[in-house]
């Protein structure tokens, strides 16, 4: 994920902040202090970690990130969020990630998982795996893939504090409204001077008509101006 990636605040799909609380398993992370913009996009998201994870009034282990929008890629979004997450907490993380579908192993994973997913997981780090997932086939209704994620999220929570889970784009499928529904909750991705106010809108309204609650909102690619003082040297 780039470095220009902003948690909204204030916005009319966010809530404002409250302070952060630590939780006994909650590691609390200092940086030095200075100016540059990976240190920024750091310190975004792990304030998006802290308020969706470790401050809400209740638990929230499962969350669904999702795209407003097809073209924005969210792998390298949900990774760092997985990465910080782990190292705010010594509690299991794990990164749900997709790729394209193969209708061979979809059958397979269905129907002949293994007794524990971390054995087909890649350990990141001491408490960080990844999980790799095949894009759905069909839709949620036709394909059995509606089953599929019930028993896959239980297993998920049975092995794993805490899980961010790479979603298909809002509104393309009934796979994303699905998992919506299943997961604790759900963080949407805007892509800066993209995605259309009125798009994020109605995919908030149908996720709220649907009973999934959404933690809040995530705008990525966002340019910054070079500063001034900076702009003189150049």
């Amino acid at each position: 994920m780039s470095a220009n990636t902003e948690v909204l605040q204030g916005s009319e799909l966010i809530g404002s902040a409250a302070q952060v609380k630590a939780s006994p398993r909650m590691r609390i992370v200092h940086e030095t202090s200075g100016w540059n913009p990976e240190a920024f996009a750091r310190e975004q998201i792990r304030t998006l970690v802290r308020r969706v994870f470790f401050n809400c009034e209740s638990p929230v282990r499962q969350v669904l990130f999702t795209a407003v929008g097809k073209n924005l890629q969210l792998a390298s979004i949900c990774n760092r969020i997985g990465e910080l997450l782990a190292l705010e907490t010594s509690a299991c993380v794990a990164i749900v990630t997709r790729e394209a579908a193969d209708e061979k192993r979809v059958r397979s994973l269905r129907n002949n998982r293994p007794a524990l997913i971390k054995n087909e997981a890649l350990q990141l780090a001491e408490n960080l795996w990844r999980v790799t997932e095949p894009s759905s086939c069909g839709t949620a209704e036709n394909s059995g893939i509606g089953q599929y994620w019930i028993s896959r999220l239980a297993g998920l929570r049975s092995e794993f504090d805490f899980v961010v889970i790479e979603g298909p784009a809002a509104g393309s499928s009934s796979e994303a409204a699905l998992l919506a529904e299943l997961a604790d909750g759900i963080v949407l991705v805007l892509e800066a001077g993209n995605t259309r106010k009125a798009s994020a809108r109605k995919v908030k309204e149908c996720l709220q008509a649907g009973s999934s609650r959404i933690l809040g909102t995530v705008l990525s690619e966002r340019l910054f101006p070079i500063p001034e003082r900076i702009y003189r040297r150049l």
